[in-house]
């Protein structure tokens, strides 16, 4: 007996440590960094239940696609000040090459929607005037009243002879029933679903999901922005609830030649194929020398979290205000700390989340960020609307919109694209639409947390980057 039980002993320390190391090697050698609570999460199930956490890791625990070039040219300071557009600020333009991102070039015309049924019709309208190519990407995509309408549309373009691409995320297709998606293949549009849960678990994709919403017609315009394609983000429910508040836009211009190459990206990484090369923005057609904009994607396909990194750093080169909307608010630690000073050496920080999300956890988790930003100074502001739309302004020099929460799962896990928009007239409609959203809210109310409170939210926080 006394045998049986070393031996059984020996086999777990040999479990934990072939777990702790495969942790080690993984995390390492693939560059990928992780969230303090989640490295806990993760080696605390190891050491506890080995032979569980282990395939769970392999399947659920990786966070990057591609690893950091092994040997990066960095130009000197004046070649990287001469490279930045004058209508870019400096600081964000060089952080944004240093990570290899496509740099801002000007567009012929910027078009924000803040009213749902006007966002539906200018997706239909690009639809329908789609000649050679139309790509479309997203996370949701129900079978409604909406998704049934964009779905004809589709078809209709397919059956005018226009290559038609349709990629879904695994998870937040449920909505669409496997009927739909065969109705759409038999119309001629090509569908592809982004990493299925648990078909692929061998490339570790399956807690990565691809949270970009987009659509391109013939590489010349682009509709994007924070919604998906389901009935509440454009229309009014049945029983008198309003659509949700949220932004999109239309972009017409060399914007679109980047989104063209993000989508032909996603599209090949659904079949685990390798991301190809850019195009070129000044190969697009139908540029211009107005609205200068910038396509910030982040994610697994980027050895850098781009637009946390961009964040962090608009925290401490802002000298006047920022500005943040989003319908969940958990950042990590270092973003918050970066607010927090921000606001103390003076800077006007405003922030707008729903009274109520559609998220009850991601609601408790957002609290001690939102006690922590108004203690140093913050205005925060609850709208009694589901506010969807993801916007974020520093100064008056760069205004984001698009698809990305501020929140770990965003920041750190999804596949997420933001619209750095750097013209002066698209800088103030987004602050003026975010300042309506303000006038609408009431004040955020601080109330000290009792002790299980307070248990609770750093219980809902820890687990909070993987939900």
């Amino acid at each position: 007996m006394l045998r049986v039980t070393v031996l059984s002993g020996l086999g777990h320390t040999i479990a934990v440590m072939v777990a702790l190391l495969v942790y080690t090697l993984v995390t390492r050698a693939g560059h990928q960094r992780r969230h303090p609570a989640s490295a806990i999460g993760w080696v605390l199930g190891m050491v506890t239940f080995p032979y569980l956490f282990l395939p769970l890791f392999l399947v659920f625990g990786p966070r990057k696609a591609v690893r950091p070039p092994a040997h990066a040219v960095i130009p000197n300071s004046g070649q990287r000040r001469s490279s930045v557009p004058r209508q870019v600020p400096a600081w964000a333009g060089q952080l944004l090459a240093s990570m290899e991102l496509d740099a801002a070039q000007p567009n012929a015309e910027v078009v924000f929607h803040q009213d749902g049924l006007q966002a539906l019709q200018q997706l239909l309208r690009l639809i329908e005037q789609a000649q050679r190519n139309l790509d479309l990407c997203t996370y949701v995509f129900a079978d409604d009243v909406v998704g049934r309408q964009i779905g004809t549309a589709l078809q209709q373009a397919a059956a005018r002879g226009v290559k038609v691409r349709l990629l879904l995320d695994g998870v937040g297709c449920w909505r669409l029933l496997p009927g739909r998606l065969r109705q759409l293949r038999r119309s001629g549009v090509l569908v592809r679903r982004f990493m299925v849960p648990m078909l692929q678990p061998i490339r570790g994709g399956s807690n990565l999901r691809n949270h970009r919403k987009l659509a391109v017609a013939d590489g010349v315009h682009v509709w994007s922005g924070g919604r998906n394609l389901a009935d509440e983000y454009f229309l009014p429910s049945s029983a008198g609830h309003p659509a949700w508040v949220d932004l999109s836009f239309n972009v017409q211009g060399a914007l679109a030649g980047v989104v063209t190459a993000q989508f032909e990206a996603d599209w090949r990484a659904a079949r685990g194929r390798r991301r190809p090369v850019w195009l070129s923005p000044a190969m697009a057609l139908g540029g211009g020398d107005q609205a200068w904009a910038q396509w910030l994607p982040s994610g697994p396909d980027h050895a850098d979290d781009s637009l946390h990194a961009l964040y962090l750093a608009s925290a401490f080169h802002a000298q006047t205000s920022i500005t943040l909307v989003s319908p969940y608010f958990v950042p990590d630690d270092a973003l918050l700390e970066a607010w927090c000073l921000a606001c103390r050496r003076g800077v006007h920080l405003r922030v707008v989340v729903p009274q109520r999300s559609n998220h009850r956890l991601a609601d408790w988790a957002r609290e001690r960020a939102l006690r922590a930003l108004v203690l140093a100074g913050a205005e925060v502001f609850c709208s009694p609307h589901m506010v969807h739309a993801k916007v974020v302004i520093v100064d008056d020099c760069m205004g984001l919109c698009g698809s990305a929460n501020l929140d770990g799962r965003s920041l750190f896990l999804n596949y997420e694209a933001m619209t750095a928009f750097y013209s002066a007239p698209d800088i103030a409609w987004l602050q003026q639409w975010s300042e309506q959203q303000m006038a609408e809210s009431s004040a955020y109310a601080y109330r000290a947390p009792g002790w299980w409170r307070d248990v609770g939210e750093g219980l809902v926080r820890a687990v909070a980057f993987q939900l």
